[in-house]
């Protein structure tokens, strides 16, 4: 189980953007792929200010223009919101749910290692861009940075036990999307 002291085992889900209204709602840039679920009355996140781990219970939230506007307890005001622009939030690794197979959560896929089918090492994913319902890349940071499609005919095998993802890259991809 994890603590909530344990700040590097929890994963992240959104950031507060801003505040909204004077009632201590804030807007909260989503970073999950299920922002209803998270993102609901009764749910908890976590955030950290310094060394300090604060837990927000949401006790109010709604949907406006795809991003969460949530109220949290003990947060009443635009000065207690104020507190908390920029800051991250996160939630314990175990409150986690499983995901279908061939899915995988973001926080699995940073740091593996991308190699093509002949071998020759690619670089490590730095980070993944996109939602699931949509398609989304892994951005791969080696010799040069590039993105590489998260589909099945190019990442043929993913291996999160390994931290290794087997890519077949079509002609010209790693060289067209060099960054």
């Amino acid at each position: 189980m994890t603590r909530i002291d344990d700040w590097q085992h929890m994963v992240s889900v959104g950031t507060i953007a801003r505040t909204h209204g004077r009632r201590g709602q804030v807007v909260v840039n989503p970073l999950t792929d299920f922002p209803e679920t998270r993102f609901r009355v009764g749910e908890i996140v976590y955030t950290k200010d310094g060394t300090e781990i604060t837990v927000l219970r949401i006790t109010e939230a709604r949907f406006q223009k795809g991003r969460p506007v949530v109220g949290f307890e003990n947060i009443h005001t635009i000065n207690d919101a104020e507190g908390l622009r920029n800051r991250e939030l996160r939630i314990p690794e175990s409150a986690l749910g499983q995901l279908p197979t061939g899915t995988y959560y973001s926080h699995d896929l940073v740091g593996c290692e991308v190699v093509t089918r002949d071998g020759k090492s690619v670089g490590v994913v730095s980070k993944v861009e996109g939602p699931v319902a949509l398609q989304r890349l892994i951005v791969v940071k080696g010799e040069n940075i590039c993105d590489v499609p998260l589909v099945d005919a190019v990442c043929v095998t993913i291996d999160i036990d390994s931290q290794r993802i087997c890519i077949d890259p079509p002609v010209g991809l790693l060289d067209l999307n060099e960054k």
